[in-house]
């Protein structure tokens, strides 16, 4: 069988296998997303590891799965951002700056604390507990909008505080890398770069997309161009998340959000979204979702690093749900919508996969420590969506004082809650 056709066969079977443990989990009152991501653990190296069976042979099979993914996750927080209106995250910006904050600081010290339990080197202890801080907020999302309230002051302030915490994870990295490679002067200055680098993009992406955006959605909208808005709006995606990296040295998703906000006020936004809705969810989301599973090998854990994991997985989770609930309620939010915000910064996701491949590339970490953050990212991943529906089960959320034009639902096709 020809590569492609591996590729077909093995696309169909996810994207089956993703849409029916979606409707699972909503027919039992759990968030869609979850049963997603066991389907994805099911197929993967922990159980079935479908993809090593022989029907696949592919040598590049996983590594194009892994790209579609990677774009499933830059449309979701794209449509994330659509959803937002850039007063109401203006508004939230002390409770996200206070939450993103300290829900770096409390991960970062309790990982390095880790020295004091484990025969680790310093280096390690501190890298692991900037591992711990990162946050991926994806799968926040999109239960969020699952739940009807992403648009609720926790919702705004849990985006807006992802950012704050991908902007300090990043510059915690960074600073890492370069204190660990060079010394002295030269280190200090690469952070100053980096910093001075994400300062640029977003200044310069959001003032581009201010004065651009609006305009050229006008222009390709009369266009007599097929789905012109659609592949506008994608190249726009893919442009900005190419530039968060490479510029900006952020992560790709920052820049999809970004242009996810840029569009929210556009005169052509609910075209785009319907558009965009229909590519990601039906396609690309599935995909992104049940790979996550299908990177993890739970076996893996229950090696020489079951003890670690044990203890990070306590660490990853009240260093979140603590340091980024205080900062809330810092920042004005009451002590419910402080819990739901803490808990929804709770996953690690592709963010800490990230970090910590990292830290093994450059020998920061071993091969231990490596295995026990991807159980870490399993656990907090699997335990987000339920937990974050049944913290939104005990209040009624609020709302910023703009009435939202559409429903977060009517984007979820269906018959399967997503």
């Amino acid at each position: 069988m020809s590569s492609f056709l591996q590729l077909a066969l093995a696309l169909s079977v996810l994207i089956i296998a993703a849409k029916i443990g979606g409707l699972i989990s909503y027919r039992l009152g759990q968030p869609s997303v979850l049963g997603k991501l066991l389907a994805g653990i099911i197929l993967g190296p922990s159980l079935l590891d479908i993809l090593h069976t022989p029907f696949f042979t592919a040598p590049h099979l996983l590594e194009v799965i892994h790209d579609l993914a990677e774009i499933g996750v830059m449309l979701l927080m794209f449509l994330a951002g659509i959803e937002l209106h850039l007063s109401d995250l203006a508004k939230s910006g002390k409770v996200s700056a206070l939450a993103g904050s300290l829900g770096v600081f409390f991960p970062m010290l309790l990982g390095a604390g880790l020295i004091f339990l484990f025969p680790l080197s310093p280096e390690e202890a501190i890298f692991i507990g900037l591992i711990l801080s990162a946050t991926s907020v994806s799968i926040s999302a999109q239960t969020l909008m699952e739940l009807d309230v992403l648009r609720s002051r926790v919702g705004v302030s849990l985006l807006g505080a992802a950012v704050f915490d991908d902007v300090l994870v990043v510059l915690g990295l960074s600073i890492f890398s370069a204190l660990a490679i060079t010394e002295g002067s030269a280190g200090f200055s690469q952070v100053l770069v980096v910093l001075v680098q994400m300062t640029l993009f977003l200044l310069i992406g959001a003032g581009l997309g201010f004065l651009f955006i609006p305009r050229l959605s006008q222009t390709v909208r009369e266009l007599p161009i097929s789905q012109g808005l659609v592949a506008f709006a994608l190249v726009s995606i893919l442009v900005y998340g190419l530039a968060a990296e490479v510029l900006g040295n952020m992560a790709a998703i920052t820049g999809a959000f970004l242009a996810g906000l840029l569009f929210g006020r556009s005169p052509v936004k609910e075209r785009v979204e319907s558009g965009i809705t229909t590519i990601a969810y039906g396609f690309f989301v599935p995909i992104f979702f049940i790979n996550v599973g299908l990177q993890a090998d739970i076996k893996e854990i229950f090696g020489g690093s079951f003890g670690l994991f044990l203890v990070m997985t306590v660490l990853a989770i009240v260093g979140k749900v603590f340091g980024s609930g205080l900062g809330a309620l810092a920042g004005g939010l009451d002590r419910d919508e402080a819990l739901q915000l803490g808990v929804g910064m709770m996953s690690r996701g592709e963010v800490g996969l990230i970090v910590a491949s990292v830290g093994i590339t450059e020998g920061l970490i071993n091969h231990d420590i490596f295995s026990a953050v991807v159980g870490v990212v399993i656990i907090t991943t699997l335990l987000t969506p339920p937990l974050l529906r049944l913290s939104f089960s005990r209040s009624e959320p609020k709302k910023p004082e703009h009435n939202r034009n559409r429903s977060e639902k009517s984007m979820i096709p269906e018959g399967e809650g997503e």
